[in-house]
């Protein structure tokens, strides 16, 4: 079903999208463990909310480590999902909350993920919250997969297909995260920092239709444009396919600091 009365409520955007997001959205490299370790942001014994954890792909990555995960998610579709998904690990604890009101303990996490749910917060009031349920010394790590834009020929193009199909894509893609007040500031001393890793997938037809439908932003089969946007789709995998398969590519974003 078109989730066009989702359009303004960021924690139900994905309700009709779950097997989708599960089957084909990208997942993380190990690199940013390794990287959290070597800056000695990550131990083994950490005890990790993830806020905004949906299907539990970004919480997979820190229970491979052993960690106690706090999966908080909103979406009781995406919950159950993930709750079934991640159902083989022990350390992981499914919490019906949300970035703004997470219902953990104060001063019971060392360290917050996020993945691109970060991007539905309400900044002002999850910060408060995060530095609610923070340890002193807790730190916020945000981790998510963007699509490279300009990288090859396909990749310019289909973000053409985006802006030409996506329902509320402009506004999204306009839209600016104020890391700067998230994190906090002193005037000479800005309290985050970045850095990024290479990421990719490859998909066949079926595969990039299925990346596509999983966006919150790309119509459904009930939307009067959404055949016109899946013969647009194959015509553009077709002439970019190599093998019958396409190199879908990402920069995996890491932002992390701690709060001030």
């Amino acid at each position: 079903m078109f989730d066009k009365k989702f359009k303004h409520d960021p924690k139900k955007r994905f309700s009709s999208r779950v097997e989708r997001y599960i089957k084909y959205r990208p997942g993380y490299p190990q690199g940013v463990i390794n990287f959290l370790r070597e800056r000695k942001i990550f131990f083994t014994n950490c005890v990790i909310a993830d806020i905004g954890s949906g299907t539990g792909i970004l919480s997979e990555l820190f229970l491979k480590e052993g960690n106690l995960v706090y999966g908080v998610e909103p979406n009781i579709n995406m919950r159950e999902a993930g709750e079934k998904l991640l159902s083989k690990y022990s350390n992981f604890v499914s919490i019906d909350g949300s970035a703004e009101t997470t219902t953990l303990k104060s001063n019971d996490i060392d360290i917050i993920i996020a993945g691109q749910a970060f991007h539905w917060f309400n900044l002002e009031k999850a910060r408060l919250e995060f530095l609610r349920i923070l340890k002193p010394d807790g730190w916020v790590v945000l981790i998510w997969n963007r699509r490279k834009k300009k990288t090859n020929e396909f990749l310019k193009e289909y973000e053409k297909f985006l802006l030409k199909y996506g329902t509320d894509y402009k506004a999204i893609e306009k839209s600016k995260l104020d890391f700067d007040k998230f994190y906090g500031r002193n005037k000479s001393d800005i309290k985050y920092k970045k850095t990024k890793f290479d990421n990719f997938q490859i998909f066949d037809y079926s595969g990039l239709e299925g990346r596509l439908l999983s966006t919150s932003y790309i119509p459904l089969d009930d939307h009067p444009k959404h055949n016109d946007m899946l013969l647009d789709l194959k015509r553009l995998f077709k002439k970019y396919q190599e093998n019958g398969l396409i190199r879908f590519e990402y920069d995996t974003e890491v932002i992390y600091g701690q709060l001030i």
